[in-house]
């Protein structure tokens, strides 16, 4: 009735919205109306893709087991607070030590507002706060540039936007243009660089109060002192610093951005209660997993036990080069798809300090860092502020840089990271520094990988066999979506399933 609403024009359709193809969960309604009955579905892998399928099937009364290798569920939603331990592929132990209120998002730390996460955060109960994924005041720092001091986000911006302007508008006034725009478009264009660039009537940039200030504007007889010393336009394109700009304007990544309050890991703490603790086991390592001509047989090991589960169906959330290494009788062609989901590397390291000197002496509240630095990414928290402690992400890295810190012992990727912090950020970085905690997923038992990359994208022929089911076996994860390595394809690649699976039991 609603998708007939929505042809008439009387209610929004999920084009009109900008959305996805609405999604319908299933209900114990539609067993009662096809007098069909539920079916027993085994869901190997406690990720947020396997705990969506799981929670969604619950809906309707399915018998869902959740199968799920690691002690706890949410899978790269791994959020790290006091007291979690953990020791990674080369047997390197960690405890966190943090205090009270203070957490790592080691895995998925930001929600973009349109994506279905969201969604799930309001129909959880997850509460969410805004974060803050760019902030003008944050710095940019670019050493093999030759940078010999990181640079304010907004003055680098801010010099890049009014050189390009000058130069654009140079070009326009000469009529280097007048092939491409009529007089009327000249002088639109010059109205709007004489704004974006700040180069006024004499289209020259010359620097202003959008730099930022010596000294701030504060009572009367202070009018502020602005930044002085613009550097020549040659000077800012070789600092390399306007290569940060079109991060912002990315799709995935504009603000606003959002986090559940307390962690990201409270997304899969809501799912694991809503689909009852009782049916998922963890520690339960999958085997082998047989398609026979009646259901699915399940072979793990539990608590040093072979056990097996037999059900109606599977649905196959483990990542994919981990369930390429699991036994199965799927096919070849299952094989050979799951080899070429090639696995990421992706590290973090939380780094919390006993003051949060970033906001009391350079005035940073939330937001990012930019630096050719092998830190790549300076996280300041979202959360927090004003309190006595905090803690900065200190890196997060991608590739070979992820890979080298990962092989690196928990101490040396501290003293590494820190070593870089300080030329950012001065002594307090290394002086107020509390504690810290490393994560390279690379190194994650029953992980292995913080994304994977699928060449030709998802529908591409060699991924055909995990996109349908083979057998009574259904597959289902971020990186079988158009949003890898975020929450939102995990939920929507579940989706999917659900309601084939769905379908196939109905009819």
């Amino acid at each position: 009735m609603l998708a007939t609403m929505g042809a008439l024009g009387l209610a929004p359709t999920a084009e009109a919205a900008g959305r996805e193809p609405a999604f319908s969960a299933p209900r114990t309604g539609d067993f009662t109306l096809t007098g069909k009955g539920a079916a027993r579905v085994v869901i190997v892998g406690g990720g947020i893709a396997g705990l969506a399928v799981a929670y969604e099937l619950g809906k309707a009364g399915y018998d869902c087991t959740v199968l799920e290798a690691r002690d706890r569920t949410g899978g790269r939603n791994f959020t790290v607070r006091g007291g979690d331990t953990n020791l990674d592929l080369s047997g390197n132990r960690q405890t966190a030590r943090f205090s009270d209120g203070q957490y790592l998002n080691a895995g998925p730390a930001r929600i973009p507002q349109w994506m279905v996460t969201m969604d799930y955060c309001r129909e959880l109960g997850v509460p969410v706060e805004v974060f803050t994924n760019v902030n003008a005041s944050a710095y940019i720092y670019n050493e093999k540039a030759g940078m010999t001091a990181p640079v304010r986000y907004r003055t680098a911006k801010a010099d890049v936007y009014g050189y390009v302007s000058e130069l654009l508008a140079k070009a326009t006034d000469t009529g280097a243009l007048d092939a491409e725009l009529s007089a009327e478009d000249r002088e639109r264009l010059l109205e709007f660089l004489k704004g974006f660039g700040d180069i006024g009537g004499t289209l020259r940039y010359e620097g202003s109060e959008r730099r930022g200030y010596r000294v701030d504007p504060a009572a009367s007889g202070t009018p502020g002192v602005e930044l002085g010393a613009v550097p020549s336009a040659s000077e800012v394109f070789a600092s390399g610093v306007g290569r940060y700009f079109s991060f912002e304007f990315g799709y995935d990544q504009a603000m606003l951005m959002f986090q559940p309050v307390g962690g990201m890991d409270r997304i899969p703490a809501a799912l694991t209660r809503a689909i009852g603790a009782h049916r998922i086991r963890t520690g339960a390592a999958v085997q082998r997993i047989t398609d026979t001509a009646h259901g699915v047989s399940v072979t793990y090991t539990e608590h040093g036990r072979v056990r097996t589960l037999d059900a109606d169906y599977c649905v196959a959330a483990l990542p994919p080069n981990i369930l390429a290494r699991t036994a199965h009788n799927l096919g070849a062609d299952v094989q050979t798809a799951l080899e070429a989901c090639k696995p990421s590397s992706a590290g973090k390291i939380g780094l919390e300090y006993r003051s949060r000197w970033w906001e009391s002496d350079h005035r940073i509240y939330g937001g990012i860092t930019e630096t050719d630095l092998d830190l790549a990414h300076v996280w300041y928290p979202s959360y927090g502020h004003h309190g006595r402690r905090g803690l900065i992400v200190g890196y997060y890295n991608t590739g070979a840089q992820a890979d080298a810190y990962a092989r690196l012992t928990p101490r040396e990727r501290e003293a590494r990271a820190v070593a870089q912090g300080v030329k950012i950020h001065g002594e307090k970085y290394r002086t107020e520094l509390a504690s810290s905690f490393s994560h390279h997923w690379r190194q994650t038992p029953y992980l292995e990988a913080s994304w994977h990359s699928l060449s030709g994208g998802p529908d591409a022929p060699v991924f055909d066999p995990l996109n349908k089911p083979a057998g009574r076996v259904y597959f289902a994860g971020d990186h079988l979506s158009y949003a890898d390595a975020w929450q939102h394809g995990a939920f929507t690649s579940a989706r999917k399933v659900v309601t084939a699976l769905h379908a196939r039991v109905l009819t």
